[in-house]
């Protein structure tokens, strides 16, 4: 499974670790992703999210029915 948001479309950033000699290592920075069930009335069912901690503050903002709409709208499988 990949680390991506499906409310926002985060991915993981990628970087360098420095250590004390300075010697840099790749390194990856993955977001916060959680998997979620929420009941969306319009569809009559739950419907399960991989999300992040940044995803789930925004369903909690503008509603699970707006965010679903807008996935769905994106032609991705819900």
């Amino acid at each position: 499974m990949s680390a991506r948001c499906q409310v926002l479309g985060t991915v993981p950033g990628f970087g360098h670790s420095i250590s004390h000699s300075h010697v840099r290592t790749k390194r990856r920075f993955n977001p916060n992703i959680q998997k979620k069930r929420y009941w969306v009335p319009s569809l009559g069912r739950t419907v399960t999210l991989r999300v992040s901690a940044k995803g789930i503050k925004t369903i909690d903002r503008d509603g699970i029915d707006v965010v679903v709409a807008r996935i769905l709208a994106r032609g991705e499988k819900v």
